[in-house]
């Protein structure tokens, strides 16, 4: 999972070298930052980026308070202070050897028009709350695993934003250039503010980027910062996949469905880890849920309507804050380790603490027995296009690649996969069921109903596209199967749609009219209900009809006045009545091919 914030006050570097380089504690005033980490016992922030040669600094180097201060605090160069004696040396004068070493834009000018300059980002990755518990009751092999496997799937997160995201801007955002390249602080924390197991990183993205300006010379400026945080939701979704494949692979473990908030979209935990045991873990979960049920309740009385997305997530953003606690002192890793331990034996008991990886490996085994590790990717793209059509009005490419990743991870239960196969889902979702407008511009946003009928549109031509493979296709070796097995559907099985009791030897459209089961179960009824799959139906509703027919009486009362006679006290039967009469007997007797409702 990721989230992010801004670093926008000038000093708010202090609040980063003081608090959060400090394992969100409260480090004592005058004492120097890597002594206060030793005695701790923390580890100390880490460089990343691509964007650190242009700095003279190595990957994994050791972030210095000083440097915090020069490149986040003044927007400088970390070695500013040797540069500048080295200028002065040379016979510079004061204002041109600081000059020298600013990154771009200097902060005092944007400070002297009257606006906040954005020093940097905070972006924080954090594992799903079974992995953090069997992180910190596990044994050390499995602790070394969830935290490599937290580390690749960062680096990934990042090198995927670098590649595919970041970009800086210039000249009033007016000018636009790719910039593979990002600097990145990184400070490791084991616990939150209760002093319970949450492993994350606080991964600060500066707000500088180098590019080469129009006479190939290097030149520092904005990363564009608004397109990196359109693009949180997918990195979160990377980081999150990338993480728990690994896991699950090198463990033998599965992942399994978890609501967390009824009626949103649940979380992919790992089997084996009980809830009582996430609960255990998730201290502030309970008093957040709390406070966001009052914030929700009057965001409802102010709009008369539940929040949206984004504002569950602003919602969500102001309930944490209200009941963060005061800053706690840090403990070193093996000493929370054992307090962790101490914890959940009392209130768990000995076998279920020394049993947790062995029960996860058992439900793994279980789980990666019975499901498919290969996924169709024409049905996915199906699944991905259906979700997100009907769960917005408006989408992008961010938003279809994010919902394929969650697609996988849900459908593959923490199997590896075929690299590249998200992008595939991704490009395949909008090239064959959405909609695109010739001039370039979104179209307008649309209804509920308008996307629950272009997801049902996505799953009947799925449907009608399926066909039956030839006699004995099905018993093809797995090793027929090359990399680009994904590209055909025909090629392959599909994935699982889980219900109990399913076949796995099925044909093509038989899993094709699984698939479209599911997806009618995840859509509204209200918007299905009493329709068939002929769309030349759907608007033959008993709602539609009627104001048809309340029409058609009072166009004919319109037309009776001006031929100047007078209308009578009850209407015939209309044509649009006598046909809605005979729509709803032949949905009181169904006849061959007749009254086939959408709902699963």
């Amino acid at each position: 999972m990721l989230s992010g914030a801004k670093v926008q006050r000038r000093n708010a570097w202090r609040y980063y070298v003081r608090g959060v380089a400090f394992g969100d504690g409260r480090r004592p005033v005058g004492q120097p930052l890597k002594d206060a980490q030793e005695m701790a016992g923390l580890p100390p922030g880490r460089w990343l980026g691509r964007g650190l040669d242009a700095l003279g600094l190595t990957a994994g180097a050791e972030v210095s308070e000083r440097q915090m201060e020069l490149v986040f605090g003044q927007g400088r160069h970390p070695e500013a202070d040797r540069i500048e004696r080295h200028l002065l040396d040379e016979g510079a004068d004061p204002a041109t050897a600081r000059l020298a070493t600013v990154l771009g834009q200097p902060i005092e000018e944007i400070e002297a028009r009257k606006q906040t300059p954005l020093l940097a980002l905070d972006f924080t990755f954090r594992p799903q709350a079974s992995l953090i518990v069997l992180w910190a009751l596990g044994d050390a092999k499995t602790r070394r695993i969830i935290e490599r496997a937290h580390d690749r799937a960062i680096a990934k997160a990042l090198r995927w934003l670098e590649d595919e995201v970041a970009q800086t801007r210039w000249a009033s955002v007016r000018g636009r250039a790719k910039t593979p390249t990002l600097v990145v602080a990184a400070f490791r924390h084991f616990d939150n503010r209760d002093g319970f197991p949450l492993l994350h990183d606080h991964c600060l993205v500066l707000n500088r980027v180098q590019r080469l300006d129009d006479h190939g010379e290097p030149k520092w400026g904005a990363l564009d910062t608004p397109r990196l945080y359109r693009n949180v939701v997918a990195a979160g979704t990377l980081y999150t996949l990338a993480m728990t494949t690994e896991v699950c692979e090198e463990l033998g473990m599965a992942t399994v469905p978890r609501e967390v908030t009824p009626g949103l979209r649940p979380v992919m935990e790992i089997a084996g880890v009980d809830s009582e045991l996430i609960d255990w873990s998730s201290t502030r979960r309970q008093r957040i849920e709390d406070v966001l049920e009052g914030l929700t309740y009057k965001y409802a009385q102010e709009h008369g309507r539940l929040p949206g997305e984004q504002a569950r997530h602003g919602l969500g953003w102001q309930a944490a804050q209200d009941t963060r606690p005061e800053k706690k002192t840090p403990r070193p890793l093996k000493q929370l380790l054992a307090w962790w331990r101490a914890s959940a034996l009392l209130k768990f008991g000995k076998q279920v603490v020394d049993g947790l990886v062995q029960r996860c490996r058992a439900a793994g085994a279980l789980i990666r027995a019975w499901v498919d590790p290969h996924v169709d990717a024409a049905l996915a793209a199906v699944d991905v296009a259906a979700v997100v059509s009907t769960v917005r009005g408006k989408f992008a490419r961010r938003h279809v690649l994010a919902e394929a990743r969650r697609h996988l991870l849900e459908t593959l239960r923490g199997q590896e996969f075929t690299r590249g196969l998200d992008d595939y889902i991704a490009d395949r979702a909008l090239s064959d069921h959405s909609r695109q407008c010739a001039d370039g511009k979104p179209p307008r946003e649309s209804s509920r109903y308008e996307r629950a009928r272009v997801a049902s549109l996505a799953v009947r031509n799925a449907i009608r596209a399926a066909h039956t493979l030839p006699a004995g296709q099905d018993d093809a070796p797995a090793a027929a199967h090359t990399d680009d097995r994904h590209h055909d559907q025909a090629s392959e099985p599909a994935h699982a749609v889980d219900h109990p009791g399913r076949d796995a030897a099925l044909t093509p459209a038989q899993r094709a009219a699984a698939v479209q089961a599911h997806q009618q179960a995840a859509m509204p009824e209200k918007y299905l209900g009493g329709r068939t799959t002929d769309p030349a139906t759907w608007l033959r509703t008993p709602e539609n009809l009627e104001r048809l027919a309340a029409f058609t009486r009072t166009t004919n009362a319109r037309r009776r006045a001006m031929e100047g006679r007078e209308a009578p006290a009850a209407d015939p039967v209309s044509p649009v009545d006598q046909r809605r009469q005979e729509h709803e007997q032949q949905h009181r007797q169904p006849g061959q091919g007749q009254g086939q409702s959408l709902r699963p």
